[in-house]
């Protein structure tokens, strides 16, 4: 039975969470950006626990979701501290990190400061630096200087309403950038990538395991997948693979 709760993290801001309880490692599923808990992969995560016996966690960064705040007050770094309460608060012992998307640079983010209880990584379709590399690099210079201006700009989007980066995401983000150096992180990660993605280009996921200290890295490459990778076939590629590293654990 899934338990569902919420953290206020000090300032009024509660943050929304769901566990299973189970052996360990714990599974944890974190979003991508202005995405939720809800989706399609953290429910198929929750199959693949229930299945094996292991505790899962899934949660809401602020102004995600079912958690409290505002998203245009989010920033990468509040966003990777939301994550690392609820993970504390609601967790002990060795994790699986599942991150989608920007969740896969907040995986990293957290890994690196948990390195005795990260067990392994799984980023689908990770895009570390994008703040930097897939939003500010595509701007064009007059937008630029109307988020310089204005404090936000407001993007089209393909799955929904247009969304507002602010300059506050942009400015944090490049506090927490990791590709340009070796990123010390040792577990065995796994890197699901679409090739057909439109949002990270599927070469990110090379360049990652690249700058990765670990010898334990894999790169899957699906040719005909999106950026979502929610299919029923992208969905089995995530369960086995997650399967497989609960097992090589000893899960």
């Amino acid at each position: 039975m899934e338990q569902v709760g919420r953290i206020d993290r000090g300032d009024g801001v509660e943050l929304a969470w769901a566990k299973l309880a189970g052996r360990g490692p714990t599974i944890v599923f974190l979003p991508g950006y202005n995405s939720d808990m809800a989706g399609a992969k953290a429910t198929a995560l929750r199959d693949v626990a229930i299945a094996s016996g292991n505790a899962m966690l899934r949660l809401d960064y602020s102004g995600h979701g079912d958690s409290g705040g505002t998203f245009t007050d989010g920033t990468i770094g509040r966003w990777a501290d939301d994550a690392r309460l609820v993970i504390e608060r609601q967790t002990s012992g060795r994790l699986l990190l599942v991150g989608s998307s920007m969740g896969g640079w907040i995986a990293l983010l957290l890994a690196r400061t948990m390195p005795d209880r990260v067990v392994g990584l799984v980023g689908i379709a990770a895009a570390p630096d994008f703040t930097e590399t897939m939003m500010w690099d595509s701007m064009l210079p007059a937008e630029r200087a109307l988020m310089q201006q204005q404090g936000y700009l407001d993007v089209p989007s393909e799955y929904g309403a247009p969304y507002r980066v602010t300059r506050g995401l942009i400015e944090d983000g490049r506090k927490h950038l990791v590709l340009g150096a070796p990123i010390p992180i040792t577990c065995p990660v796994r890197l699901l990538q679409g090739q057909r993605d439109a949002d990270v280009p599927w070469e990110t996921a090379i360049r990652l395991a690249a700058v990765l200290d670990s010898t334990d890295v894999e790169v899957r490459l699906i040719k005909d997948g999106d950026h979502r990778l929610s299919r029923p076939a992208d969905l089995a590629i995530l369960a086995a693979t997650v399967t497989t590293l609960l097992g090589e654990d000893g899960g």
